[in-house]
């Protein structure tokens, strides 16, 4: 989600450039930004406050940065905001607003009301740096040529995933109409989409098989994309890419929709006073049931395509 705020930044701030500091694995996301410069790392190498102290150094050397911009305040980041500082280096951080998700994910808060959006926490540092950002959120297409549908039935948590049987019936039914494709992550992904793709005409599994530049290029060219609210949701954004969301123990409100995406193309069960319970689905259903992804009926998915 930072990506769409640093592009937006450096088109209204072509004076600045950002060094980005994140996982090897993450650079090709950020690829093709004028100004922004992507240094890949290797975590593992940088383990515990010695680690952070080594790469703080590392840093400083390298770049000679004016500010440092926390976009993640976890345990590393404040470690290396603790150093920087003694370094007399002037450090902004985000504000996740943690308190206000306490109150917005409390099951008998009945009064439920939007947060800000999560790009505009970002946007929010660079902005008390002194930079003037106005961000659009409008995602922009990548692609002329669009055809099928990608489908991501999975999530990091329970709480955020519908029931495979019910995505299975999904796929069915619009495979009939159209050519589907299936993303996923982990073996156990893999093996269950590969399945699919036996059982289910017009389909085709590409968990696994891709690259994240050669998914990204993927998904740019979709017609559009059915996603959990997990992560591709967002490379839908990215590649500016129609993409149906489905919500369950989390919610739109938290302010994690797709940058650009439509709450009209979000999926949920709205009747349900419980949600959100859970900023990230990782919460375990206080009710039992997990209703908000049982009682999901897929003909509103289909309605919505």
């Amino acid at each position: 989600m930072t990506v769409p705020v640093f592009r937006e930044i450096l088109e209204q701030n072509p004076e600045v450039e950002i060094i980005l500091v994140t996982r090897n694995s993450f650079s090709d996301l950020f690829a093709g930004i004028p100004n922004l410069y992507c240094k890949g790392i290797n975590i593992d190498e940088y383990k515990g406050f010695f680690g952070m102290g080594k790469l703080a150094g590392e840093l400083t050397d390298e770049f000679k940065p004016d500010y440092i911009a926390d976009l993640h305040d976890v345990i590393r980041t404040k470690i290396l905001n603790r150093i920087f500082r003694r370094k007399r280096f002037p450090v902004f951080k985000v504000d996740k607003g943690k308190e206000e998700k306490d109150v917005l994910t409390d099951i008998w808060n009945i009064e439920k009301s939007p947060l800000k959006h999560t790009t505009e926490r970002y946007a929010d540092v660079f902005r008390e740096i002194g930079l003037s950002v106005q961000l659009s959120h409008q995602y922009r297409e990548t692609s002329a040529e669009k055809s099928g549908i990608g489908f991501a039935p999975f999530a990091q948590h329970f709480g955020k995933m519908l029931p495979l049987e019910k995505s299975f019936e999904v796929a069915k039914i619009l495979s009939k109409n159209h050519k589907i494709y299936f993303f996923g992550g982990g073996n156990n992904e893999i093996n269950i989409l590969n399945e699919w793709e036996k059982k289910i005409q017009n389909s085709a599994n590409l968990a696994g098989k891709l690259s994240l530049k050669e998914e990204l290029q993927k998904i740019s060219q979709l017609r559009l994309m059915i996603s959990m609210d997990s992560a591709n949701m967002h490379l839908a954004s990215l590649v500016g890419t129609r993409c149906i969301s489905v919500w369950g123990s989390t919610h739109p409100f938290a302010g994690f929709l797709g940058y650009g995406q439509s709450v009209d193309d979000v999926v949920q069960v709205k009747e349900l006073t419980c949600r959100p319970c859970s900023v990230f689905g990782d919460r375990e259903c206080y009710r039992g049931d997990y209703a908000c992804l049982h009682e999901l009926n897929i003909q509103k998915i289909i309605d919505k395509i």
